[in-house]
């Protein structure tokens, strides 16, 4: 159920796709913390426009995959593309390089981050300007569109600790598709929020989907994953021991160890 795309003029439109490739190809991905070997040879695709959920207990790598596709944690071997920007990390890997692919994607942790001696607004436009350096008047213009579509154009001018946490992660989201990604990268965006408020970040997530934003997603939320994501990868010990839609990983799972870690989640008593 890959989405269709917005229109391109629109601000909270997803880049459009250049080929039929898929937008993000992992091969072979590696990486140890020391004698801790993380990742074991990950491998896995996402087509532009599609959303994948990565599933796994704690430990499983999963977050460490995502942080690998931002480049915060740098692999020790294996050959990543993200949109127009190639990686082999086992090679010569200079910062320009790790620069020009950073700038492909954008992530959002389980922490908002979100600078608290500026206002909602000054979050949001602090990497348009500053970073890709595009005018100011642009950047605050595409900034107010953001906030009014997840509801928060009249928290602009407020301060993160003015904000619930549901709302500093929604801003935390918008900060993120304010630098027009081609890959939007999320590691648990509802795992410190209250219950009450894990309601409100899925629906922008979903709305995002809608729209035809390509999305990585590492949660427990298997609801969400079940209603959005085209692909599911589960991960364990650092390999993905299975992958497919929704259908086939959630509800009818072939490896046993995905069924006791579904079994555990859904049933926790």
């Amino acid at each position: 159920m890959t989405h269709a795309p917005g229109d391109p003029s629109d601000p909270i439109a997803p880049p459009a796709a250049d080929d039929d490739r898929p937008l993000v190809e992992v091969t072979g991905l590696r990486k140890s913390f020391g004698d801790n070997e993380v990742l074991k040879g990950i491998e896995f695709s996402v087509p532009a426009g599609s959303v994948t959920v990565i599933l796994g207990p704690s430990g499983s790598g999963k977050t460490t995959i995502l942080r690998s596709l931002n480049a915060l944690d740098r692999p020790d071997a294996g050959i990543v593309r993200v949109a127009g920007a190639t990686v082999d990390f086992a090679g010569r890997v200079t910062k320009a390089d790790i620069a020009h692919y950073r700038r492909q994607s954008a992530m959002v942790f389980q922490s908002h981050n979100l600078f608290p001696h500026k206002t909602v607004l000054e979050n949001v436009i602090e990497g348009p300007v500053i970073v890709q350096k595009r005018p100011r008047a642009e950047a605050i213009a595409d900034a107010e569109r953001l906030l009014g579509e997840v509801g928060l154009l009249d928290k602009r001018d407020q301060y993160p600790a003015q904000l619930s946490g549901g709302q500093q992660q929604r801003a935390g989201i918008v900060r993120a598709l304010a630098l027009r990604p081609e890959v939007m990268l999320f590691d648990e965006p509802t795992s410190a929020l209250d219950p009450e408020l894990v309601g409100d970040v899925l629906s922008v997530l979903r709305d995002l989907a809608a729209q035809g934003w390509t999305m990585i997603v590492v949660t427990h939320e298997i609801r969400f994953a079940r209603q959005v994501a085209d692909q599911v990868i589960f991960a364990d010990h650092g390999v993905v021991l299975e992958h497919g839609t929704a259908a086939e990983v959630i509800d009818d799972p072939s490896h046993d160890r995905t069924r006791q870690f579904l079994r555990r989640l859904l049933d926790p008593l």
